[in-house]
């Protein structure tokens, strides 16, 4: 029988998941604080991925190749300094983790390979309290090297992305325990099943860690989804940035069936120069309707003011059954700023773009540089016409090469970077102020790392909270105002369905409030630790 991740019977494992932990490209956030036998009361692990095999890589890693793809460290906000808690991942069993996503509810981790020869593999394991690793599942990607994880607005599916073929797959998971329910349910090919142009670089294809113009044409011959994010707000169209084609694409993500129904529309991502800029990431704002798009091969943030009526319109078409052939060709998306991640002296072609990520606090945006070797932060407007728009706040080196990935603590205040090419990752105290970046000292020895996932402990008081079905995350406001007008019209509707609902939207508000309260608490508590350091 396989154990259920962190079995409630016994642990302080689940919690309801928060808008921007489950509807975004961030990484879950929030939970308690856990006690172990190494006397430790922090509230997160990070779950550190690393190439093993270079050979089946598109790009060519210079570091270290992993004996052991995984690491799993504790970290310890007093100081932002991590403790290696476990190292686990065979070769022979997963080979190139390069991407994972934590379950926003289970204490569950969901790591794939990358691998071009092969279809990639989506791994999932329930995480003990220290650190242990359990496998509880394994499903065939549906393509080759597989680059991003997506999971649903219900938790029923992760939508898995496979940049080397560009193709899309939607795969079933219980909302119980976050075990796959069965193989591939649906798959999407922007190729309409062509055969690949480019080749492996084995067999005569480019490097695709350069950004020279012969690199280029190859990388682009073909279509490459590099990702999947679906929209915050009814959770219905699926962006995926298309770095062969330059294009954001637009899907209609059928909620219900748990599939990638069709392509109503695509757009370029960015100013449409001429040059390539390769679209990596993709990213919503917290509170503003705007989205960020990372340019890999320009160097670019492109910035996209978001038409949350035209989403919600295209969703409620959807629930009466009606067709959506007239929303072929009508963007959800429209640019309204570009502004470069490097220095305008530095050579474009001697960089590439890693992450992008909005600060939780949403006044800050974060992008790494692979080449530059740099972090690039920007302030987000937040007043009049260019608000969400973005500021250069400025560039701070990485004490590494090639910034792959990087990743907040819980609360903000440390940002993790995992340095590739120097087999290294630096810990950096991050100013909420300012938005400028310190070295902390903290230094840490792994081979190739790609990825870092924060892992968060889930807080007791959600052990027994309802699955996300039945208590919805987010629900828009004007939503529950449409109910209540057409509870006042249609006798079809009965009164106490609306008077239960109203109830569990006042039930999800009243947890996020209490979580957002123990997540200030949290960050109170290791601000007033640091000062005291400080003073002492």
């Amino acid at each position: 029988m396989t154990p259920r991740p962190y079995d409630t019977t016994n642990q302080n494992t689940m919690g309801l998941p928060s808008r921007q932990s489950t509807f975004t490209d961030g990484y879950s956030s929030g939970g308690s604080v856990w006690s172990d036998e190494m006397g430790a009361g922090s509230d997160q692990m990070f779950f550190v991925t690393s190439y093993s095999d270079f050979e089946k890589l598109a790009h060519g890693p210079r570091g270290t190749e992993a004996a052991h793809s995984v690491h799993m460290y504790r970290f310890h906000p007093a100081d932002g300094s991590l403790v290696l808690l476990n190292i686990a991942g065979d070769p022979k069993e997963v080979m190139n983790p390069a991407f994972s996503r934590f379950h926003p509810r289970l204490n569950v981790v969901y790591t794939c390979t990358e691998d071009i020869e092969n279809n990639g593999q989506v791994i999932a394991y329930a995480i003990g309290p220290n650190g242990e690793l359990t496998k509880i599942g394994q499903v065939d990607a549906g393509g080759t090297s597989t680059c991003y994880l997506t999971i649903d607005r219900a938790q029923k599916n992760i939508l898995a992305v496979n940049y080397w073929d560009s193709t899309l797959a939607v795969i079933p998971i219980s909302t119980e325990t976050g075990e796959f329910t069965g193989p591939i349910r649906n798959m999407y090919d922007p190729k309409g099943g062509k055969a690949m142009v480019a080749a492996a670089k084995k067999n005569g294809g480019v490097n695709h860690s350069n950004n020279d113009e012969s690199t280029i044409r190859q990388r682009q011959a073909d279509p490459h989804s590099h990702a999947l994010v679906l929209d915050p707000y009814v959770g219905c169209v699926a962006y995926v940035p298309d770095l062969g084609k330059d294009l954001i694409r637009e899907f209609y993500y059928d909620r219900q069936a748990g599939a990638i129904a069709f392509e109503f529309n695509f757009i370029p991502s960015g100013l449409c120069t001429g040059m390539p800029d390769g679209p990596r990431y993709f990213q919503f704002h917290p509170t503003y309707d705007i989205a960020y798009v990372v340019n890999e091969l320009s160097s670019t943030v492109a910035v996209f003011s978001v038409n949350k009526a035209l989403l919600k319109e295209i969703s409620q078409a959807a629930k009466e059954g009606k067709s959506l052939e007239k929303y072929k060709g009508q963007s959800t998306l429209t640019l309204i700023q570009s502004i470069s991640t490097i220095p305008s002296a530095f050579p474009t072609s001697m960089n590439t773009c890693g992450r992008i990520c909005v600060h939780q606090s949403g006044r800050f945006v974060i992008v790494s540089n692979r080449g530059h070797e740099s972090i690039s932060i920007f302030r987000v407007k937040s007043k009049g016409a260019e608000c969400g728009e973005l500021s250069q706040v400025g560039y701070f080196h990485t004490r590494g090469e090639t910034p792959r990935h990087f990743q907040f603590d819980s609360s903000g205040q440390y940002l993790i970077v995992a340095n590739q090419d120097s087999d290294s990752i630096a810990i950096f105290s991050f100013n909420l102020s300012s938005g400028e970046i310190k070295y902390t000292g903290n230094d840490y020895r792994v081979p190739s790392p790609n990825f870092v996932c924060n892992c968060p402990a889930r807080d007791i008081f959600f052990e027994k909270q309802a699955p996300p079905e039945e208590v919805p995350a987010v629900i828009e406001k004007d939503e529950w105002t449409q109910k209540e007008d057409a509870s006042t019209t249609d006798s079809t509707v009965p009164t106490n369905t609306i008077k239960d609902v109203k109830e569990q939207d006042l039930e999800a508000e009243l947890i996020e409030a209490r979580r957002e309260i123990k997540e200030l608490k949290e960050q109170l508590r290791a601000f007033s630790t640091k000062q005291h350091s400080i003073s002492a």
